[in-house]
């Protein structure tokens, strides 16, 4: 994934969630708001709650490879924060992909 593509600074991930629209299902969180771009920014977060440094690392590795496969199929101009819930560290990779298919096509930028 470029790097230009990414969300990092904390400022960043603030606006998504101030001005942006959520959704939810039992893996992830989805804040989406436009960007004026053409082109998406993505940003992936994983809580302490969810376990320890391994855990979070595993499950960031899952997300951001959920995306680079899905990605290129959704809209374009937005950026994007997936939230990783509790559930999520004993979930597949295939699970994880599922869970991002569907918050994107429920947010109708996966057509």
């Amino acid at each position: 994934m470029e790097q230009t593509l990414r969300l990092k600074k904390n400022m960043e991930f603030k606006k998504v969630y101030d001005k942006g629209n959520s959704m939810a299902n039992r893996l992830l969180v989805l804040f989406m708001m436009k960007n004026g771009e053409d082109f998406n920014r993505v940003g992936f977060s994983v809580s302490k709650k969810v376990g320890k440094s391994v855990v979070r690392n595993r499950v960031k590795r899952l997300m951001k490879e959920s995306f680079r496969s899905v990605g290129p199929a959704a809209a374009k101009g937005y950026d994007l924060v997936f939230i990783a819930r509790v559930n999520i560290k004993e979930a597949s990779y295939s699970d994880v992909e599922k869970a991002m298919v569907h918050l994107l096509r429920k947010s109708k930028l996966l057509k």
